[in-house]
């Protein structure tokens, strides 16, 4: 069985008397190693789909395996342990807490999972992250790109079966979202799993499977044969002007 594994999955909320069909039977499946981008406007079911395979929201109807485990069968206590030992997220307003330190942002998941040698992974994941020596520094006293790269360290501290992320570029300029890409790029070589919610193709373009939704289904479902390599873009753009540093 995949790593993923989204049968017919269907997501109804109620506004009042109002329904709206978030997910309209939705199948999709990731295999363990692979960088898939989700693409889709605004409304298509994107964000739901991701939400679902993350254990967050729950599916009107369908069925949904993680690593082999039918989701729908757990406990409120099971799904909330199997999302912090098996997924990791990564969000576009990166939901860092400003008072806190890099590390002490990184580790906040092992506060719930009793990781060992917390401060000693959070400091790995940082330098992983290529972060190492900011380990003290407050997000206000980060960029944007370093303060994306604090929440891909937290989502990594844990060693989850996958990353999630929603929009990871989306508060970022250019060359800061080339930054990420290329992070993400490394970890998959390394066999994270990642899957991206993306509305952009330029971005979609660096994953290895693009995975279209449209009105709550898989509208396609393509390889890329030559993924965009982040970077190599980088290398295009030149060296940062004191005016991006």
């Amino acid at each position: 069985m995949s790593l993923v594994e989204a049968q017919g999955l269907t997501k109804t909320y109620y506004t009042g008397a109002v329904e709206v069909h978030a997910l309209r039977g939705m199948d999709l499946s990731v295999e363990e190693g692979e960088l898939v981008a989700i693409m889709g406007r605004s409304g298509s079911g994107k964000t739901t789909l991701l939400n679902i395979l993350g254990c967050v929201e729950q599916p009107t109807t369908g069925r949904y395996f993680l690593a082999g485990e039918d989701v729908e069968r757990l406990t409120d206590n099971q799904r909330s342990t199997l999302r912090l030992r098996r997924i990791g997220f990564v969000f576009q307003a990166y939901n860092l807490l400003p008072g806190m330190s890099a590390l002490d942002n990184v580790m906040l998941p092992t506060v719930y999972s009793g990781l060992e040698n917390a401060p000693q992974r959070g400091r790995e994941a940082l330098a992983r992250v290529g972060l190492e020596g900011r380990e003290h520094h407050r997000p206000s006293q980060l960029s944007g790109g370093e303060q994306q790269r604090v929440a891909i360290a937290r989502a990594l501290i844990n060693s989850p079966s996958i990353v999630l992320a929603d929009e990871p570029t989306g508060n970022l300029d250019s060359r800061r979202g080339q930054d990420v890409l290329a992070l993400f790029q490394d970890l998959n070589r390394e066999g994270i799993t990642i899957a991206m919610v993306t509305h952009e193709e330029q971005i979609a373009l660096h994953a290895r499977r693009i995975v279209r939704v449209m009105d709550g289904r898989v509208a396609s479902d393509r390889r890329v044969e030559q993924p965009l390599d982040a970077r190599e873009v980088l290398a295009k753009m030149g060296p940062e002007s004191e005016e991006e540093l």
